[in-house]
């Protein structure tokens, strides 16, 4: 299970689904104990949970949580893998940790069918929505991670991170490096 949460994420993950899985590969379990399980990791500081937020509805969500590790070497460590491999969701991964090192609140956002990679506020209340993603030069991939932004109505900030070395501006979505992100105190 947590090699599973390791591969997952920046993905949703539900306790139902990993039951399933595990149930599938002769390993029976329940979705409750799949949760306490997870809760434990949480506890133990292996992982962060981040909850769903519906931008529209103005309201938590109880589902569909994405988990965050507090440190990628465990990725290779357990799993052996590449860093270069996933590397979107392990930028997704490095973001979040950052945006929690500033001392932000951190959501999933969910507007409509869409999800944003992050809403987030800091202590001013000031809020931002994020999206992160490796590459966006593919002109389709651009247009995808712009819809859920472009889908909310309000005024905050947003910006699409990407290791993209050109800048710009899409809608009023700014597109920052995340180099310079990461290094903008």
């Amino acid at each position: 299970m947590v090699s599973f949460l390791i591969d997952s994420i920046g993905s949703r993950v539900s306790a139902g689904n990993i039951a399933n899985v595990l149930t599938t590969n002769n390993k029976k379990i329940d979705n409750k104990t799949v949760s306490k399980y997870i809760g434990t990791l949480v506890e133990a500081y292996l992982f962060y949970k981040v909850n769903r937020y519906d931008i529209k509805g103005k309201q938590h969500l109880a589902t569909q949580e994405k988990y965050y590790l507090v440190d990628l070497g465990f990725r290779i460590a357990l799993l052996g893998k590449e860093l270069a491999s996933d590397a979107g969701h392990l930028l997704e991964n490095i973001i979040f940790l950052e945006l929690k090192r500033r001392n932000n609140q951190v959501w999933i956002g969910k507007t409509n069918n869409l999800e944003v990679d992050f809403v987030v506020r800091n202590n001013e209340g000031f809020t931002q929505y994020i999206q992160v993603l490796q590459t966006v030069q593919n002109s389709k991939t651009l247009v995808r991670e712009l819809a859920p932004l472009n889908a909310i109505a309000d005024h905050h900030e947003k910006l699409l991170i990407t290791m993209d070395y050109d800048t710009g501006t899409y809608n009023e979505i700014k597109k920052i490096n995340a180099i310079d992100w990461l290094t903008n105190l």
